[in-house]
C-alpha cells in the first residue's frame, strides 16, 4: 500500500471517528433536552411528576404505559433530527457522509 493510499484510509478512519464523537454527543443532547421538556409538559397538563420507574407496580398502569410510549417515540425522534443535522454538517465539513451512513445499495 502506497503511503498516499494509507494516508487518506488514516483520514478516513479519523474522520468517521468523529462522526461517532458527533452521533453519539448530538443524540445525547436531544435525548437529555426532550426529556426536560416531556417531563415539564406532563407535569404541567397531570400536576404530578412523571413516573421516575415505570416499571414499578406502585405507579399505575395507563400513567407507565402513555410515559413510556411519549418518551421513547420522541426521543427515538428528537434524537434522529439531531443526528440529521449533524450528519448534514460532517458531509458539509468532509466532502461525504461517514461510513455508517453510507447509502444502501437497492
Amino acid at each position: 500500500m502506497s503511503k498516499s493510499t494509507k494516508a487518506g484510509s488514516d483520514s478516513g478512519a479519523k474522520g468517521d471517528k468523529v462522526w461517532a464523537i458527533m452521533a453519539l454527543v448530538s443524540g445525547i443532547g436531544a435525548a437529555k433536552v426532550t426529556n426536560k421538556v416531556l417531563s415539564s409538559g406532563w407535569k404541567a397538563s397531570t400536576g404530578r411528576k412523571p413516573p421516575a420507574n415505570p416499571a414499578d407496580p406502585d405507579v399505575r398502569l395507563v400513567e407507565a404505559v402513555l410515559w413510556s410510549a411519549a418518551t421513547g417515540a420522541t426521543v427515538a425522534l428528537a434524537r434522529m433530527f439531531a443526528q440529521r443535522r449533524a450528519a448534514n454538517y460532517y458531509v458539509k465539513s468532509v466532502g461525504r457522509l461517514p461510513k455508517q451512513l453510507e447509502k444502501d445499495e437497492r
